[in-house]
């Protein structure tokens, strides 16, 4: 049993200074051999042409390397996630398959709101974190004010193993609590570490910190309790290393660290910590699927003893190896040559080469085991989220929640020479990123490409330019709406054709209108008594419903929510199949869903600006004239933070606008918040 893996995360907002971090952990364990950085653009993980050009992670990056720790060699698997919102398709499909997260804050800015999207994504797949408070050398750096917002913002409890040794451009070092030690990096690349006695003008806070750690641990471990309360007992490092470890994989206590990545200083104390707390796969709860052919529920001890089951989690179309599919395996083992199944399609396949990934580079392995994220060549229609296992026993995992897209645009190639490739790029693009829609629009011929953002839109552009090699043109983003009924009515929907020989007949009474329970998706309620209508049809009658929800009556948008029930209906003995009452509820749901008062919904987004003092005019001005709501105005750091919710309509061009608005004195970023209902003057001009 090894439990010496460990598959890691790093998470941030955007600029806390990721990339560069994974870029030293790479340094420090050997497996590259010079810095790179981000504005020079010759970082490992940014290996996209965009990602330097804009200094920002777009695609989740997967590498593997080693730390030597008291004589354990560690293999960590690090997913370089990005920081922006419109990329959050690749943090969700990350953090579906890491066992743990290192959280990166920026000593000055803090919990930025990004921060606080995938901290809670990461809370939502039940994981353990780290944090390191990053840019200790930074002007405004407050390691105990980022610590208070980790608990306030974050309701996490925070438990600092280290504290900074001053701050700012004054920024020496760090006092390991535990060692009681101080800790300084004495060479340019910081591989040189030397450990002395606290200086004493930061002993009294050093000794009320190890006291606040142990008053902490003893709080959330019962066994340290017992030994800190027992006056006899004389607490060893160990005891509270032990502590540390098992209060940190229980998730009650979020280990903090701190230091300067650009500096180098900090990096090999957080290497030692995601060694000795976070768990190894193996340490985790068994791993809980379906059987794919019963539905019952199955769970496999994450072993490589237990029989084979793992998670695509990214589909990556390679130039030179074709189409790659990232796993995660959770049981079992694969070698090269084996033969696997891919649960959602029923196909079999033979694994062709097992590659790890070293980011842009790849080592074949002979072997995959439990706990390891491989890339596999020769699987022909994977997707992500779909579920590999073995053929003897196919077990259903749960799938990746892909967001739904907010903004869309028209696109086609410039020349006709194109068109041909366009159609297969579009197609590539679609499946390395399942967050991206493209459709044709039936009225008029136009190819629609939607996204999360603004951002995500102009980067994947970018990419069949850069990558491809095909200009587009595109015309102007337009906004994904969505519909909703405002009234309920009662409506009965009868489908006869009887033309001789076999007929069609279905007949169904129904209730349709809004749910009350502010849920989305649709609520389909049964009331049929007696066998009216057949048991087996009903699924059909409720599939016809679903479909006809992804066109709404008013303006050809899908509806948010709709609640049917099923009151009554009749068959014909002969003429009667499951496929006529799927039409049934179609053609019912047409003739009198415009009847039910439906509104227009527009995607309103929550917007946070930090600007300065000096431009909270313009800023709230601007705010309103976009239709926009102020939630809050707060001060920190002496800057301004705006936070707002604004229509998705009156975003675009939003980040441009405000940087002439602020001569660049301001930052911008923006999430989905909720759909809301479009005022009447708006909805009057849109529904045509």
């Amino acid at each position: 049993m090894k439990y010496n893996t460990r598959n890691i995360g790093i998470i941030a907002h955007v600029d806390a200074g990721k990339t560069t971090l994974t870029e030293r952990l790479l340094y420090y364990t050997g497996m590259i051999h010079k810095i790179g950085n981000v504005d020079e653009g010759n970082t490992t993980m940014d290996k996209d042409i965009q990602e330097k050009n804009r200094g920002i992670t777009i695609s989740s990056a997967a590498i593997s390397t080693q730390w030597k720790k008291d004589q354990n060699v560690f293999n960590i698997n690090i997913i370089d996630t990005p920081g922006h919102i419109d990329f959050a398709v690749e943090v969700e499909r990350s953090l579906r398959v890491l066992d743990s997260v290192v959280a990166v804050f920026c000593a000055s800015s803090g919990v930025q709101p990004q921060t606080e999207n995938v901290w809670f994504q990461a809370e939502k797949h039940g994981i353990s974190k780290i944090c390191f408070i990053n840019k200790m050398d930074r002007i405004g750096a407050d390691f105990f004010a980022v610590l208070n917002e980790i608990k306030t913002k974050l309701n996490a409890v925070p438990l600092a193993l280290q504290i900074p040794i001053d701050a700012e451009d004054q920024f020496e070092g760090v006092i390991d609590l535990i060692k009681q030690k101080a800790l300084y990096w004495i060479d340019e690349n910081g591989e040189t570490i030397i450990e002395k006695e606290i200086p004493e003008n930061h002993k009294a806070e050093a000794d009320e910190f190890r006291l606040k750690l142990m008053e902490t641990l003893a709080e959330f471990d019962e066994n340290f309790f017992e030994n800190f309360m027992d006056s006899e007992t004389i607490i060893s490092e160990e005891m509270i290393f032990e502590a540390i470890k098992r209060a940190c994989q229980s998730r009650a206590v979020v280990p903090v660290l701190c230091g300067s990545a650009f500096k180098n200083k900090g990096v090999q104390p957080l290497l030692d910590a995601i060694a000795s707390y976070l768990p190894a796969p193996n340490q985790l709860p068994s791993i809980k699927g379906k059987d794919a052919k019963t539905e019952e529920t199955i769970e496999l001890e994450r072993n490589e003893e237990e029989t084979f089951s793992g998670l695509v989690f990214k589909v990556v179309i390679d130039k030179h190896m074709g189409k790659l599919a990232m796993l995660r395996i959770y049981s079992g083992s694969i070698k090269s040559g084996d033969t696997v199944q891919n649960v959602r399609t029923d196909e079999h396949f033979r694994i062709s080469r097992i590659l790890q990934m070293q980011s842009d580079k790849t080592t074949t392995i002979e072997e995959g085991k439990a706990g390891d994220i491989v890339a596999l060549t020769g699987i022909k229609d994977a997707k992500t989220g779909d579920s590999l296992s073995g053929l003897e026993k196919p077990i259903l995992l749960e799938s990746i929640t892909i967001p739904t897209p907010v903004i869309r645009v028209s696109i086609e190639p410039k020349t006709n020479a194109d068109e041909k490739s366009f159609g297969l790029v579009l197609s590539k693009i679609q499946e390395e990123d399942p967050s991206l829609v493209v459709e044709r629009d039936k009225q008029t011929g136009e190819t629609l490409l939607s996204g999360l953002g603004e951002l995500h839109l102009e980067v994947t552009l970018e990419k069949i330019r850069l990558n491809h090699g095909i200009e587009i043109n595109q015309g102007k983003p337009k906004v994904s709406y969505k519909e909703i009924l405002t009234e309920t009515k009662k409506h009965r929907e009868k489908l006869v054709k009887q033309t001789g020989g076999s007929g069609q007949f279905a007949d169904i009474t129904f209730e349709i209108g809004p749910r009350d329970d502010n849920e989305t998706g649709l609520e389909f309620i049964n009331q049929i008594k007696g066998g009216v209508i057949p048991s087996e049809y009903i699924p059909s009658i409720e599939k016809g419903f679903r479909e006809a929800m992804e066109h709404g009556t008013l303006s050809g948008n899908p509806l948010e929510s709709m609640k049917i029930t099923l009151l009554d209906g009749s068959t014909h003995s002969e003429d009667s199949k499951a496929l006529d009452f799927e039409l049934a509820a179609r053609d019912g749901f047409k003739g009198v869903a415009k009847s039910c008062k439906p509104k227009l919904l527009e995607p309103i987004m929550q917007v946070e600006i930090q600007s300065i003092e000096e431009y909270t005019g313009v800023v709230t001005a601007d705010i309103n004239k976009r239709r926009g709501m102020i939630t809050s105005i707060d001060e920190k750091s002496g800057r301004k933070i705006f936070t707002a919710e604004v229509p998705l309509a009156s975003t675009f061009g939003y980040i441009s606008d405000l940087r002439t608005l602020t001569s660049g004195r301001a930052s911008i970023s923006m999430k989905l918040s909720h759909y809301a209902l479009v005022p009447d003057f708006i909805a009057n001009t849109l529904v045509t």
